[in-house]
């Protein structure tokens, strides 16, 4: 199969020699405008086919570097009265272009069809010319998917082309698979850029099955669209969007282990942890196969537990047990752990759904747990119906891939603090791809997100960020991006981003696309909301200055008597 050709040729400059490494060449041009970081150019190269003949492959590569080395004397520009184009003239430079470039480009590789680019390991000679690659060359080899095609997540254009030039689509099977990060500062569109990945997730030509974690209630909006055009399809498809609200919530007691309980419960002493793992221990003991015990059971097992006989045989029991007792009816008195009511896997995944847990008015500890649950219970139900150890009928049954997205990933894999979530999302990311359980982390602060959970997610979308911290911890985690396009990072704007990774044939500078549905985490705009309550409130104060005198005058009364 014959290689991608790269067409529309414009020559841009020619070869000086090699780079600093053996992946490196530069060039010389004197055009400013199209010698961009991220650029995409090509070289040719003569090889020798298997059938004699000598076709050309054409290596794609991305600038990552440049440096004026020819330019008019200094003193030309300090000197307002003295014209360039005069002086330029008389030097033997031509105007407006008097500049001369060294570009350094990192070869990327031709593009073979079924194998994606390789890199031939040929540099090119001094002298051979430098080509822009064209608009339609790119499209082809930039995205492993076309927009529309199944599998495919169209989520904008390439960013140094015009606007929808190039436009940038991933292939989902990676995405989901190998799992994805967000990474970006606040206010550089994170959560926008999300909302479009489920937007596309959504499509008739894709229809996963999905669920959001949502600590700030931002992703309520994705429930446009149920009555939108472009989400239904000729088959009577229609996604379903399930806004779970925190009063919605509810997580069986009994799906919880040692360690949920322990983090749901106010500081527990040495004793009265070692008091609650053994009554767990008793619990499993006596309540085996599907009982669904409750608070209640557990305080019974508890005071079992804390029981001891004296010297004469007669049984006591200790002062940890009534403690104990006393923080797990707290736990009783919780609007989302139940004996029975239970937000089950098969409830929560369903090819062409998506559900979104808001969680904005429920704790940091309770929103661990819930998490933690949800994850657990979510990779264990696709192991166990991959291995048919469950039938259709149990509610933990999922035929089929199921991807989480979590917003505010740092609060559950958080770096330097131990998190109910850590541990099943470490287990996830490395194993969840054998059974078909993808996750997506979005943080606004990377350097605060586990390493380990990081560096398992093989597609990135990275944002602008400032932060030096996060900027360093991108450095290590983050290798696919490339070292030049993440010294772009502080001059994004909102709604750039730098994709990278599995989902992508090569890193490339995105622009994301507009969404179908209103996005729910826009930034409040507080002098238009002081503007417009001052007027309103100047209205009401003239409503009442205006009114007759004897309708505002009231006697001055107090427990109903006058005190005037």
């Amino acid at each position: 199969m014959a290689p991608v050709s790269l067409a529309s040729p414009k020559t841009i400059g020619t070869v000086k020699g090699p780079g600093d490494d053996g992946n490196q060449y530069v060039f010389i041009t004197a055009d400013n405008r199209q010698v961009k970081i991220g650029e995409f150019v090509y070289y040719e190269v003569t090889t020798t086919a298997s059938n004699g003949q000598l076709p050309k492959l054409q290596i794609l590569g991305k600038i990552s570097a440049r440096c004026l080395i020819d330019h008019l004397p200094d003193r030309i520009f300090a000197d307002t009265e003295i014209s360039p184009e005069a002086i330029a003239a008389l030097v033997g430079f031509v105007h407006p272009n008097p500049e001369i470039y060294e570009v350094t480009v990192d070869v990327i590789g031709y593009f073979h069809p079924a194998l994606g680019f390789i890199n031939p390991r040929m540099t090119p000679d001094p002298g051979a010319k430098v080509y822009l690659a064209g608009n339609d060359s790119l499209k082809q080899v930039l995205s492993k998917k076309q927009p529309g095609e199944v599998g495919s997540a169209y989520v904008g254009s390439l960013l140094l082309r015009d606007l929808d030039a190039v436009p940038i689509a991933l292939d989902v099977k990676e995405l989901v698979s190998t799992h994805m990060a967000i990474l970006a500062g606040t206010g550089s569109g994170k959560s926008y850029t999300a909302g479009v990945l489920v937007e596309e997730l959504m499509l008739p030509h894709n229809r996963a099955a999905v669920l959001i974690f949502d600590p700030h209630g931002e992703y309520g909006t994705l429930s446009e669209m149920r009555g939108h055009s472009a989400f239904q399809a000729a088959d009577g498809y229609a996604p379903q969007v399930n806004i779970l609200k925190p009063e919605d919530i509810h997580i069986r007691v009994s799906s919880l282990d040692y360690y949920d309980i322990l983090t749901l419960l106010p500081e527990m002493s040495d004793r009265q942890q070692s008091i609650l793992n053994k009554a767990f221990t008793i619990l499993k003991r006596h309540k085996f196969g599907n009982y669904r015990w409750g608070v209640s059971d557990l305080i019974a097992a508890v005071y079992e537990a804390d029981r001891t006989q004296d010297d004469e045989g007669n049984e006591k029991i200790g002062s940890s047990a009534p403690a104990i007792e006393w923080k797990l009816e707290r736990l009783a008195r919780s609007s989302y752990f139940h004996t029975s009511d239970h937000l089950a896997p098969k409830a929560l995944f369903e090819p062409g759904q998506v559900t979104v847990l808001q969680m904005n008015e429920i704790s940091q500890e309770e929103q661990q747990v819930i998490c933690a649950t949800v994850l657990r219970q979510a990779n264990q139900a696709r192991m166990n119906t991959q291995k048919d150890l469950i039938t259709p009928d149990d509610e933990n049954y999922l035929p089929y891939p199921v991807f989480i997205l979590i917003e505010e990933a740092h609060r559950f894999a958080p770096a330097h603090e131990p998190s109910r979530c850590k541990m099943i999302l470490r287990t996830i990311l490395s194993e969840g791809r054998k059974f078909g359980l993808g996750v997506g982390l979005i943080t606004q602060r990377p350097g605060k997100l586990d390493s380990d959970v990081l560096s398992q997610c093989m597609s990135q979308f990275i944002m602008r960020i400032v932060n030096p911290v996060d900027q360093d911890s991108l450095k290590y985690g983050v290798e696919a991006a490339g070292r030049d396009l993440l010294k772009e990072l502080p001059a994004l704007t909102k709604g750039q981003v730098i994709i990278s990774g599995a989902c992508v044939n090569t890193p490339v500078l995105c622009q994301v696309r507009k969404r179908l549905t209103k996005h729910g985490g826009e930034t409040l705009n507080a002098p238009e909301l002081w503007q417009s309550y001052f007027r309103s409130h100047q209205v009401e104060t003239r409503k009442i200055e205006q009114a007759p005198v004897a309708s505002r005058a009231r006697p001055k009364t107090f427990r109903g008597v006058s005190i005037e």
